[in-house]
Formats: structure tokens, C-alpha cells, sequence
């Protein structure tokens, strides 16, 4: 039995209501990119803060630091969403309180921008090490002769260095942490994916359906690769990028 393709299917309605078929999908790509976008914030901050404590001469701190990147990088995203949603809210009493008084809605989108956040936090802080570790001895070196403090020569010095070198790195996992986000369906917030698999059920049309949440994930995710190149041409430092993106 062929299959009967139907691509107007998108300009249907919704049993039962005036909504239309793109409106749902439209409205999953919203939270696609809210999710996205604060996770990203998220992520490179405390990213930015564990990797740079894992290069410092303080060793509990350096003990510190791997121990986040551990914890955070070896259990499985959708587990740890499912540790925020289900289980962190019952050991913390506020903040059941919160979920139990507020929105679902609200809750599974925080829920999520967290979760995936700090799951992203521990592949960044491994990054920004890596590009802390990278430059020369002597950039830190000149930096304390001319009389920087430690953070001064963090500050000024190596992370602007660092984060120019892990540009590339970091392109790969902006795009990584755009396609992790369909993951919060698993807790029901009606992202991208979410929306997809609806509209599949609700027409049987799944091949329609995830073709266009397919190229529809394709076009952020190239967009982002595309702004992350343009950044990476803009703040190249000669000599330490080779090539540079194209």
C-alpha cells in the first residue's frame, strides 16, 4: 500500500479548534529556541568559571572542577532531566512548593533550560581548559611581571586568548545543545519535536511532520554555525587558528 502523501496537510486545523497545523509547529520552534538560548547562557557561564578554576594552583579547587565535569558528563542527558523534574523538587521544599503553585508550562521549561544547561556546562568547562592550557607559558607569565593579580590575568590576559582559540569547539556544541533541546519532550514541554510527533498522531501524516522538523532543525543549526563562523573571523588571533572558518 502506498504511502499518500498529503503536504497541505500543514493548513489543516486542529480537531476541535481554529489552530492550524504550521501555527503548533511554529509555536514548538519558539520553544526550541527559548530553551536553546538560555540553556547556551547558562552553559557558557558556568562553563566559563569551571574551566578556568581547573587551571588554577589551587588543587581543591582543580579537584573542584573535575568533579563537576564528571558528574555532569557521564549520566545521560535524559536522565539528568528527569533527576530535575521528578526528584530535585521533592528534596528541595521551595521549590516544590513553586512547581506545585506555578504553570506546568513554566516548569518544564525551567526544568529544561537547567538540566541542559549543566549538562552542556561540563563539555564547555573541558573546552575552555583545554584552551587555557594551550597558550604559552609566558602569556601568563608577562602578565604577573606587569603586576596583574592572578584574576586580573585571567581576565584580561587568558580567557579572551582562551575563548578565540575554542571558538570552533564551541560552534560544534552551540549546534549540539540546538538538537539536545528535543529531548525536554520527555518531560512534556511542547518544543519543536514535541509538536511534530502531535501532529503526526493527530493525522498519521509523520512522514510531513518530521520532514519539516527536520529541515526546520537543519536551518537553526546552520544559522548558528553560520553566526559562530562569522565571530571566529572577527576575534581570529593570527598564528593560533589555523586557517580560521570559511
Amino acid at each position: 500500500m502506498a504511502y499518500d502523501f498529503n503536504w497541505g496537510v500543514f493548513f489543516e486545523e486542529l480537531p476541535g479548534g481554529d489552530t492550524e497545523y504550521w501555527e503548533i509547529l511554529l509555536e514548538g520552534v519558539g520553544w526550541t529556541l527559548a530553551v536553546s538560548a538560555l540553556a547556551w547562557a547558562i552553559a557558557l557561564a558556568v562553563g566559563a568559571v569551571v574551566g578556568t578554576i581547573r587551571t588554577t594552583d589551587r588543587p581543591w579547587l582543580v579537584r573542584l572542577g573535575n568533579a563537576w565535569v564528571e558528574l555532569f558528563r557521564n549520566i545521560p542527558l535524559i536522565v539528568q532531566l528527569f533527576l530535575w523534574y521528578f526528584v530535585v523538587p521533592e528534596l528541595v521544599p521551595p521549590l516544590k512548593r513553586w512547581a506545585i503553585a506555578a504553570d506546568p508550562t513554566t516548569v518544564q521549561f525551567a526544568m529544561a533550560v537547567v538540566g541542559l544547561g549543566l549538562f552542556t556546562s561540563a563539555r564547555i568547562a573541558e573546552q575552555v581548559r583545554a584552551g587555557i592550557q594551550s597558550l604559552p607559558r609566558g602569556q601568563r607569565m608577562a602578565a604577573m611581571a606587569l603586576g596583574l593579580t592572578t584574576p586580573q590575568a585571567y581576565r584580561h590576559v587568558l580567557l579572551p586568548m582562551a575563548f578565540r582559540i575554542v571558538i570552533p569547539p564551541l560552534t560544534s556544541e552551540t549546534m549540539n545543545l540546538i538538537k539536545n533541546s528535543s529531548v525536554a519532550l520527555t518531560i512534556g514541554l511542547a518544543e519543536l519535536t514535541f509538536r511534530s510527533r502531535e501532529m503526526g498522531e493527530y493525522t498519521f501524516h509523520f512522514f510531513e511532520a518530521f520532514t519539516a522538523a527536520t529541515l526546520i532543525y537543519v536551518a537553526i543549526a546552520m544559522t548558528a554555525n553560520r553566526v559562530m563562523a562569522f565571530i571566529e573571523r572577527k576575534v581570529a588571533v593570527p598564528g593560533f587558528i589555523a586557517g580560521g572558518a570559511k
